[in-house]
């Protein structure tokens, strides 16, 4: 059991689901980013997933899309930075994890090795680049089995059966569940539970990695109706949503009503 998944199966003897809160790194700013994770930290979140910017991310929707080009407007933002900020995070909250998330293009200019390498220097033991698959990720997985880094797969609802079971018996750290087609953002989950139970059904039969679920989490319901079938939910645009309606005050409101109510 690698130590990401080690560490999900710990926290759910605690809880019986666990938190993942998607947050761009220098959106608005760098400083405002960081302390907006802290802020989650200190509120019980499990994981922060960092997203690195990128001026195309195409697995996001309208919310994350602006919040990347914000943080790359007037900001000269390095990988490199970013790696060492979230690093001194997660030295200062060690009851929690950071996972990078980011596109193959800012983290294959910085070096697929030496990312993997200063991954597990931080203690980011998660990575996630959703546009990179698993067919062309041979080094990077020899780079992230030589230094304890797991690599994060992705399957969604239209996945082919065969595909899904494959990307779900290679899953290590935890398997990324898409809730639904589409981006990040808005969704309808109301008459669609049982299609979204058979769906993690299926995964379930095929991975002994833990289940993360996102896309489209919203409510408190959402969260609720994954208890027992999933081990972690990932809230990010409506987070995010809040956080640029209200701040922080906002945003953690709406993290507490999720995850602490």
């Amino acid at each position: 059991m690698s130590q990401l998944a080690q560490y999900i199966a710990e926290k759910r003897q605690q809880k019986p689901i666990l938190s993942m809160t998607h947050v761009v790194y220098g959106y608005p700013s760098v400083k405002e980013s960081l302390d907006w994770m802290a802020t989650l930290l200190e509120a019980g979140a499990d994981f922060i997933e960092v997203q690195f910017p990128f001026s195309d991310p195409v697995a996001d929707g309208p919310t994350i899309v602006a919040a990347c080009h914000g943080a790359l407007h007037d900001q000269a933002l390095t990988v490199e930075q970013c790696l060492k900020d979230i690093g001194q995070l997660g030295r200062d909250f060690p009851q929690a994890r950071i996972a990078l998330m980011s596109y193959l293009n800012p983290m294959y200019r910085y070096g697929l090795e030496k990312l993997v390498k200063r991954c597990a220097e931080e203690n980011i033991l998660g990575l996630i680049l959703p546009d990179l698959p698993y067919e062309q990720a041979g080094e990077l997985r020899e780079y992230c089995n030589a230094h304890g880094v797991d690599p994060v797969w992705l399957v969604t609802p239209v996945t082919p059966k065969d595909r899904l079971a494959f990307l779900a018996s290679e899953a290590r750290g935890f398997l990324y569940c898409v809730a639904r087609s589409g981006v990040t953002g808005n969704s309808n989950h109301n008459g669609k539970q049982q299609s979204l139970d058979d769906y993690l059904a299926e995964i379930n039969e095929h991975t002994n990695a833990p289940i993360g679920v996102g896309f489209g989490i919203r409510e408190k319901a959402h969260v609720d109706a994954l208890k027992g079938k999933a081990d972690v939910a990932i809230i990010g645009s409506a987070l995010l949503d809040a956080y640029n309606k209200g701040g922080k005050e906002e945003g953690l409101k709406l993290f507490n009503s999720l995850f602490n109510a």
